[in-house]
C-alpha cells in the first residue's frame, strides 16, 4: 500500500505483476444522467463480475464508514448491480472508459451488509485521479477545507457556520459564525454534507466563491481553500 485518504475513501495499491494493461480513463465531468454504466467487480467473492445499468444521478452527497471514520463522497449513483466485494472495482461508460470507483450502496439492512436495491454509488474518476497523484508523489493527500465548523443541529437549507477556525480561510474571507451558507460556485447547498462533498471536488489552493446569507441579506465571498492534511 503506498498510501491512503479515508475520508475520501481511497488507497493507491502497488502491483509487482509486469506485462498488466491499465485500463483508459474516462472524464467524469462529462457523464450525463441516462448515461449507460458497466461495474465490474467480486461481489461475495465472485471474481470478474459484470454488470450493467445508467447513470441514475451526478453529484450525490454520499457518507460511508463509520463516526470517526467517516469518507465524503460526491458520488456518481447507478442502478448497476454493486455489492458487498465491488468496492475499489471500476465504473465503466459504454466505451470500456473508466468514470468512477465503486464505493458504497444502499441498502435495507442495517450495517451495509444488503445487497443490491439498485442505489450503487462510485467516486468520480476525476477525483480519484487528483488523489492518486498526490498520494504517488508524496505518501499521503491533503483534504481541502474552508476552516470552519458546521452547527450539524441546523435544519433548514444550507449549511450554517457553528465555529471560525482562527487563521483559516474563513476568518480571513470574513464569514462569521452563523452565517449560513448556500451556493458554492453555481452548486446550491442543501445541507452540511453537501457542502463537504462540493469542497473536496477541488483542491487546496484553489480559490472557491462561496454563497452566504447573514441577517437576511445574501452576500458572497471568495475563499482560498486550506488544507488538512490527511494520511
Amino acid at each position: 500500500v503506498v498510501g491512503t485518504n479515508e475520508s475520501y475513501d481511497l488507497a493507491v495499491v502497488k502491483v509487482k505483476e509486469s506485462g498488466l494493461q491499465p485500463m483508459a480513463l474516462g472524464n467524469s465531468a462529462n457523464i450525463a444522467v441516462g448515461d449507460s454504466a458497466i461495474a465490474i467487480g467480486a461481489p461475495l467473492g465472485l471474481d470478474g463480475t459484470v454488470t450493467y445499468g445508467i447513470i441514475s444521478a451526478v453529484d450525490r452527497p454520499v457518507t460511508t464508514g463509520t463516526q470517526g471514520d467517516v469518507s465524503y463522497i460526491n458520488a456518481i449513483q447507478t442502478d448497476a448491480a454493486i455489492n458487498p466485494g465491488n468496492s475499489g472495482g471500476p465504473l465503466l461508460d459504454a466505451a470500456g472508459r473508466v468514470i468512477g470507483v465503486n464505493s458504497a450502496i444502499a441498502t435495507l439492512i442495517s450495517g451495509g451488509e444488503g445487497g443490491s436495491i439498485g442505489l450503487g454509488f462510485a467516486i468520480p474518476v476525476n477525483s480519484a485521479k487528483r488523489i492518486a497523484e498526490e498520494i504517488i508523489a508524496t505518501g499521503s493527500a491533503s483534504t481541502p477545507v474552508i476552516g470552519v465548523t458546521l452547527d450539524l443541529s441546523y435544519t433548514d437549507d444550507g449549511a450554517k457556520v457553528g465555529e471560525i477556525n482562527k487563521g483559516g480561510p474563513s476568518e480571513d474571507a470574513g464569514l462569521l459564525k452563523g452565517d449560513i451558507i448556500i451556493k458554492l460556485g453555481d452548486r446550491v447547498i442543501n445541507d452540511s454534507t453537501e457542502l463537504v462533498v462540493a469542497i473536496r471536488e477541488f483542491a487546496p489552493g484553489d480559490p472557491v466563491v462561496i454563497g452566504f446569507t447573514r441577517g437576511g441579506v445574501t452576500r458572497e465571498v471568495t475563499i482560498k481553500l486550506g488544507s488538512a492534511e490527511a494520511s
